[in-house]
């Protein structure tokens, strides 16, 4: 069997497209929106404003979905999962673009929180932590514990550091067995290193993604509102966003007759999570939703009103708003509940485009509505930074396709794969 992946030549074709239309779409951006000028007050300079607001919201959408494929990776490692061994090399690849994404993801903010974009994070102005001044804000500085330069810049390097360190372990353990035979003495040693290291990643994966990033990278964009349900709402959008791109890859490579372990029974179960994580996410877009609008608290509804409005006035997020609902929930509630669903690679294929597309347009009304207010749009310069990011998961991921067999050789649970049935 073939086991070796060749770039075709259309996928690279997209790929560097994607990549020089979203290059074009940043310079475009430096020209004509002057990034560097002073952060925008009360509604002027929203250019400005715009062009690291549209960085911010794909340079985490996107390292979010790419790291997601780790966190599959490492809890099914600790769960003892054998069926999506066929599949594995795949999941690899999609986590392999995390340092590509992270040190992207990294200046973007260092140029945000460094630059003093008060636009983005109000919480960056020193005035609203001195008590002498005007601009005096009492909530800002109970939390300038956490929401401070220092503070973010150290913990986000942390973060993106042990994201890339803890993955590239997993990913380098997974290589050792293609190069020997294993007994079963020494897989069951090498199965508990890979199920230490996994409850390694998993533990830091809580601690950031499940806690404390989204609140610094997102959340405090809206610095005077919190919800506890905030950073499992972003977990619940990414995850399910980086299941659909590992369904997208291996869709196209079974189309390209590879992957011959691969049954539509790994398909069907992918599909399963799909599924699964789009009800969750949808459980926490209504659980938190629900509780503050029964709660009814000006400092909380402020939130929401900023996105949907009034009952005398409508918001300008209002369409996406739901939308957003619409897409994300009906649609996989809808399709992917039926069996065959989850075996139609075409459906499958374009449920996975949508559950991606569906998600970055929640990550825009999660970001938007803090930083330009109403004068966010949809334009070619946000699809256009949304390629770019596109086109370097689809570089790295090819990368790592075509220099690594693409099936894990002599893995332990190999057979459990190759028999699997859902």
């Amino acid at each position: 069997m073939n086991h070796n992946f060749e770039l075709p030549g259309s996928y690279k074709k997209w790929t560097y497209g994607l990549i020089i239309a979203g290059v074009a779409a940043v310079l475009y951006g430096f020209i004509m929106y002057h990034p560097f000028t002073h952060p925008a007050h009360h509604g002027q300079d929203t250019d400005s404003t715009r062009f690291w607001a549209v960085l911010l919201q794909n340079s985490v959408y996107w390292l979010l979905v790419v790291n997601a494929a780790m966190f599959f990776l490492c809890v099914t490692t600790m769960a003892m999962g054998g069926w999506q061994i066929a599949f594995r090399r795949v999941t690899e690849a999609i986590s392999s673009v995390v340092p590509i994404l992270g040190v992207l993801n990294l200046v973007i903010l260092m140029a945000i929180v460094w630059g003093g974009r008060t636009d983005i994070y109000h919480w960056l102005d020193p005035n609203v932590t001195n008590p002498a001044s005007p601009s005096y804000d009492s909530i800002l500085a109970g939390k300038s514990g956490f929401l401070n330069a220092k503070f973010f810049t150290i913990w986000s390097v942390l973060t993106v550091a042990l994201w890339w360190l803890l993955g590239k372990k997993m990913r380098s353990m997974s290589l050792e067995t293609d190069k020997a035979q294993m007994d079963y003495e020494t897989g069951k040693k090498w199965i508990w290193k890979n199920t230490v290291w996994a409850s390694l990643f998993t533990v830091f994966f809580g601690l950031t993604v499940a806690s404390t990033i989204p609140w610094l990278w997102l959340m405090s964009i809206d610095a005077h509102w919190y919800s506890t349900m905030y950073s499992w709402y972003t977990f619940a959008s990414t995850f399910v966003s980086g299941l659909s791109l590992m369904a997208l890859y291996i869709i196209y490579l079974k189309n390209r007759g590879q992957l011959e372990y691969v049954t539509d029974e790994h398909l069907h179960d992918v599909g399963k999570f799909m599924f699964a994580f789009s009800v969750f996410w949808t459980y926490l877009w209504f659980s938190q939703y629900m509780l503050i609008w029964y709660s009814n608290q000006p400092e909380e509804t402020k939130y929401f009103i900023e996105r949907i409005g009034t009952v005398d006035k409508s918001g300008p997020f209002r369409g996406i708003f739901f939308f957003n609902l619409i897409i994300n929930f009906i649609c996989p509630l809808l399709i992917l509940m039926k069996k065959s669903s989850k075996r139609n690679w075409t459906l499958m294929t374009f449920m996975a485009v949508l559950i991606i597309f569906g998600h970055w347009i929640d990550f825009y009304q999660m970001v938007m509505p803090g930083t330009l207010h109403e004068h966010a749009e949809l334009m070619p310069f946000e699809f256009g930074v949304a390629a770019l990011f596109i086109g370097l998961i689809m570089w790295g991921t090819g990368n790592y396709l075509s220099k690594h067999s693409l099936l894990a050789k002599n893995h332990p649970f190999l057979k459990e794969s190759m028999i699997h049935h859902t």
